[in-house]
C-alpha cells in the first residue's frame, strides 16, 4: 500500500514543505505540503519532480575507487583505507596547504554538507578552501561583515509588509528567490501589488518577475553599483534621508555626501543607459513610500564591481530608515542562531588576512577565489595543491574557463570527490563517495533559515530506509574527516561527540552564557536523538534563541539590549499560495526557552517562531558597536568606480539567465525537468540580430577572454539590444561521465568565456555578468 512522507524540498532556497507519496522505498509523487507552516502547498516544478531525482538511474550506489587508471566500484571500507593512505602522507611530505577543499552550491541544501565541512578543513589544517560563494553571493558577505561586523548578518526585504520593493539582478518568479527563503515568491510579489505597493525592477532583460513589475528599469548590465550610487546621491542632496532611530547606531553619514557626490544622476545617466530623470524619480518615489525594502541578487553581485553594489543596496535600506523595520529589510533570527550576547563592540571583519600563493588574492571569510583553483594546482612550487577533497562541486562548469581546470584536476596526485554523479568534475576523483538519495536523509536548513522572511523552524527526518550497504550522507562526511585525520577505522559517532564537547565546552565557559560553570559532559548526555547529526542538531536548537537552555534561565530573542552572530554554534555556517499570516497556521511558536528536537519531531509541519522583529543594535560585532556606513575597504574602492564613468561601454555584454526548472549545472539529468523553456540558448535582441546577421535557430559563434563557443541563437526582444544572454551550468559535452540525460543535449558552457581575470577585488567574485562578448554567424 502506497504510504505519504513529508520533507523539506533541498532543491532550491525556498525550502517548501513536500508530501510524498512512497511505494516500498521508492517516491512515486510529489506535491506541496498545505499543512506546512512556511509554504502552505506551495510546489514548483523541480519539488514536483522529487521522485524522479531520486530514483535517477544515473545516481551512483556504491563508491569507486581508481585503479588502473579507470574508476572502479569498490567497498566502502577499500574505499576510505584508500583516502587514509593518500591524504595523510601527502600532508605529511608537503604540508597542510598541499590539500585544497571545494564545496558547491548543494553543501548549504543538505544537514551533512552544513554540519561536517568546519571539522574536515580543521582536521586538514589547510587555509586552501574554495566554494561556490564567489561564483554567487560572497559580495553581500562582505558588505554585510564591513558594515555590520558578521558577514552572516545579511537582511532580507520583508516580503509581504512592505510598501514598495525595488529588485535589482533579481528574477525570484524563475530563481524562487535567493539570499531571500520566501515559499511561493511569485504570490507575494502579487500579493505587494493587490494591497497597492509598488514593485520596480531593474533588469536588462524582461523576466517573468520584469513582467510582474509596476515599473520595469533595463540599464546596461554591469552598471548596478553606478545607478545605486546616483540614488544614494540624489537622497542625500535633495535631503531626502530619513534614518529615523539607525542614526543613533550609525557612523559615517556625513562622509558619504562626500564619497558619493561624482556619481549624479546626469554623470551615470550614460553608463546605465538611464535617463537622469528615471533615476531621480525612482529615488524620490524610494524616500517617499510609507516603507520600502532594497534587494539585489546575483545579477548585481557576479559584476565588476559586486560588493560595492551590494553594501549599496543596505545605504539605501539606511538612509531611507527602512533598515531593519518591518516592511523595510530585517534580519532573520534562526532557531540555531546562537543565543543572544550582550550588545557593544565586537572584532569587527577584516578581509586579506592571508593571500593565495599565486596570484596573491585575498581571502574573504576564509576562502579564496574560486577562480584561482586551477593556477593554485597546475604551478609548480611550495604550497602547490596536490591533492583535492570535492563536496557536491562541478566548478569545471561553474568556474571560469572550466578546460584550465579541467586539465588541472587531471594532474593532482589524489582527489576526493563526494558526489552522486560521476559529472565533469568528479570524473577526475580518485575516490568517490555517492550519498544516499534525497529521501534517505534527514533535513534541516541551517542556512536558508538565517535568510527567510518570517522566523519558523521544521524538521524532515528520513522517509526512506537505508538499502543493507548504504552509507548516511552524514556518515560518509564523519568518516572522511577521520580518514584525513589519520583515524581511520575509528567509530564515526566520535567525530559527532567532539563536536559536541567542544560546542559544550564553550559554552560552559563563556561568561555570557547561562550554563557558564556547568559539566559539558553532563550536558551532551541530555541531548535528545538517535544519531550524531540529531544530537548536534538538539544542541543548536537548545542553545540558540528560542532554546530551553538545558533549563538555564533563557533569553528572550529580538531584544535589542542583547543579541548574536548569525552563525550556528558548532561551525555549520558556511551565507501556499499568498503572504504568510500574521499567526501561524499550524503551530504556534512556543514560548521562549522551550525549543529542542524532541518539541520539534512533535511538529512534523513545522513551528511558526512569528515575523522577523528589529534586531539592532544588538546584533552588530563591529569595532565601533555601529554600524560603519563608509568602512575603508569601500572607500578605497570608490576610485575605481569613480573613473568608471569615464569608460566606454562595449557593444555587446552579455548577462546569464535563470530557469525555474533547473538549479545551476546539477538538474539536467532529470528527463521531467527538460525541454520547453529549459534551453540552451543565446537570446539577442532582434535589432542586434539584424545586425550582425544573425537568424533565429542558427548557430552563431561567441567570443569573449576564455574562447569561443558555437551557441542556437534565438531572437526575442525580451533582452534589451546590447545585451545577449546564456544561461549558466550547461556543457555536459566531456567524456567520462555517467550523465545519460544531460548529455543527449549537453548545451555550451558560458563560463568557458572567461579566463578567470575578471574579478570583484573586494570579494574575489567572479564577473560572470555584463562582460564583454563578439557575435558572429556561422554559416
Amino acid at each position: 500500500m502506497p504510504r505519504t512522507a513529508l520533507r523539506i524540498c533541498p532543491l532550491c532556497e525556498a525550502t517548501c514543505g513536500l508530501t510524498l507519496t512512497i511505494e516500498g522505498t521508492t517516491v512515486t509523487g510529489a506535491r506541496g505540503d498545505r499543512d506546512d507552516v512556511f509554504s502552505r502547498g506551495f510546489i514548483c516544478p523541480k519539488g514536483a519532480a522529487f521522485g524522479g531525482l531520486d530514483a535517477d538511474p544515473d545516481r551512483l550506489r556504491t563508491p569507486l575507487v581508481r585503479r588502473d587508471g579507470r574508476l572502479r566500484e569498490a567497498t566502502w571500507e577499500k574505499a576510505y583505507q584508500a583516502i587514509a593512505d593518500a591524504v595523510p602522507a601527502l600532508v605529511r611530505e608537503y604540508g597542510p596547504q598541499s590539500v585544497g577543499v571545494v564545496l558547491g552550491n548543494p553543501n548549504v541544501h543538505t544537514m551533512a554538507g552544513q554540519l561536517y565541512p568546519p571539522l574536515l578543513l580543521k582536521a586538514l589544517g589547510t587555509r586552501n578552501l574554495f566554494t561556490a560563494s564567489t561564483l554567487d553571493q560572497m559580495p553581500k558577505h562582505v558588505s554585510s561583515g564591513l558594515l555590520f561586523g558578521d558577514p552572516f548578518a545579511i537582511p532580507v526585504p520583508d516580503l509581504d509588509r512592505t510598501d514598495f520593493l525595488l529588485l535589482l539582478g533579481a528574477n525570484p518568479v524563475e530563481s524562487n528567490g535567493s539570499l531571500c527563503t520566501a515559499p511561493d515568491f511569485p504570490g507575494r510579489l502579487k500579493a505587494l501589488r493587490a494591497r497597492g505597493g509598488t514593485l520596480v525592477v531593474v533588469d536588462p532583460r524582461r523576466t517573468r518577475t520584469a513582467k510582474l513589475a509596476d515599473r520595469h528599469l533595463a540599464p546596461r548590465p554591469g552598471s548596478d553599483a553606478l545607478l545605486l550610487a546616483a540614488l544614494a546621491h540624489t537622497l542625500l542632496a535633495e535631503e531626502l534621508t530619513d534614518p529615523g532611530v539607525l542614526a543613533e547606531h550609525t557612523q559615517g553619514i556625513g562622509e558619504l555626501a562626500e564619497a558619493l557626490g561624482s556619481f549624479t544622476p546626469e554623470a551615470v545617466s550614460p553608463s546605465c543607459d538611464l535617463t537622469a530623470e528615471e533615476i531621480r524619480d525612482l529615488a524620490r518615489d524610494l524616500a517617499a513610500a510609507p516603507t520600502a525594502a532594497v534587494y539585489g541578487r546575483i545579477g548585481s553581485c557576479t559584476v565588476e564591481y559586486g560588493t560595492l553594489a551590494s553594501w549599496l543596496v543596505d545605504v539605501l535600506n539606511i538612509l531611507t530608515g527602512n533598515l531593519d523595520r518591518p516592511g523595510g529589510a530585517l534580519f532573520p533570527l534562526s532557531a540555531t542562531d546562537r543565543a543572544p550576547r550582550p550588545a557593544g563592540p565586537g572584532k569587527g571583519f577584516s578581509l586579506g588576512r592571508w593571500h593565495s600563493r599565486v596570484s596573491g588574492h585575498p581571502e574573504a571569510k576564509a576562502e579564496l577565489p574560486m577562480a584561482a583553483l586551477a593556477e593554485e594546482i597546475e604551478t609548480p612550487g611550495k604550497g602547490r595543491i596536490r591533492a583535492l577533497v570535492s563536496i557536491a562541486a562541478n566548478p569545471v562548469l561553474s568556474a571560469p574557463d572550466g578546460r584550465r581546470l579541467d586539465a588541472a584536476l587531471a594532474g593532482l596526485d589524489f582527489m576526493v570527490s563526494i558526489d552522486p554523479y560521476l559529472n565533469e568534475t568528479s570524473r577526475h576523483a580518485h575516490v568517490v563517495l555517492p550519498p544516499a538519495r534525497p529521501s534517505q536523509s534527514a533535513h534541516f536548513d541551517f542556512s536558508f533559515n538565517t535568510f527567510a522572511i518570517r522566523n519558523q523552524v521544521r524538521y524532515s527526518p528520513p522517509a526512506v530506509p537505508l538499502e543493507d550497504g548504504r552509507l548516511d550522507e552524514c556518515e560518509i562526511h564523519a568518516r572522511l574527516v577521520l580518514a584525513v585525520s589519520g583515524m581511520h577505522g575509528t567509530d564515526p559517532v566520535a567525530v559527532d561527540d567532539l563536536a559536541i564537547g567542544a560546542t559544550l565546552a564553550r559554552e560552559c565557559a563563556d561568561p555570557d552564557s547561562p550554563l557558564r560553570g556547568q559539566d559539558p559532559a553532563r550536558l551532551a548526555g541530555l541531548l535528545a536523538g538517535g544519531s550524531g547529526p540529531e544530537r548536534r542538531l538538539d544542541l543548536m536548537l537548545r542553545l540558540g534563541p528560542y532554546g530551553d537552555r538545558f533549563g538555564a534561565a533563557p533569553s528572550l530573542p529580538g531584544s535589542a539590549a542583547t543579541e548574536t552572530s548569525a552563525g550556528p554554534p558548532d561551525g555549520a555556517a558556511v551565507p501556499g499560495p499568498g503572504p504568510a499570516p500574521a499567526a501561524a497556521p499550524a503551530a504556534a511558536a512556543p514560548a521562549p526557552g522551550g525549543l529542542g528536537l524532541e518539541l520539534l519531531r512533535a511538529h512534523p509541519h513545522g513551528i511558526d517562531l512569528g515575523p522577523l522583529q528589529s534586531r539592532l543594535p544588538g546584533l552588530l560585532r563591529t569595532r565601533s558597536g555601529r554600524i560603519e556606513l563608509l568602512p575603508d575597504p569601500i572607500a578605497a574602492e570608490l576610485p575605481r568606480l569613480r573613473r568608471a564613468l569615464a569608460d566606454r561601454p562595449a557593444a555587446l555584454v552579455l548577462v546569464g539567465r535563470r530557469h525555474l526548472r533547473s538549479n545551476n549545472s546539477w538538474l539536467h539529468n532529470v528527463p521531467a525537468l527538460t525541454g520547453g523553456s529549459n534551453r540552451c540558448t543565446l537570446q539577442v535582441h532582434p535589432d542586434d540580430a539584424a545586425r550582425l546577421g544573425l537568424t533565429d535557430g542558427h548557430p552563431a559563434r561567441i567570443t569573449a577572454d576564455g574562447g569561443s563557443l558555437e551557441v542556437p541563437v534565438e531572437v526575442t526582444d525580451t533582452v534589451r539590444a546590447g545585451v545577449v544572454s546564456l544561461p549558466h551550468g550547461w556543457g555536459h559535452d566531456r567524456p567520462g561521465t555517467r550523465l545519460s540525460v544531460a548529455a543527449a543535449v549537453p548545451g555550451a558552457n558560458v563560463n568557458q568565456l572567461l579566463d578567470g581575470t575578471r574579478l570583484d577585488p573586494l570579494s574575489g567574485t567572479a564577473v560572470l555578468n555584463g562582460f564583454p562578448v563578439e557575435l558572429t554567424p556561422i554559416p
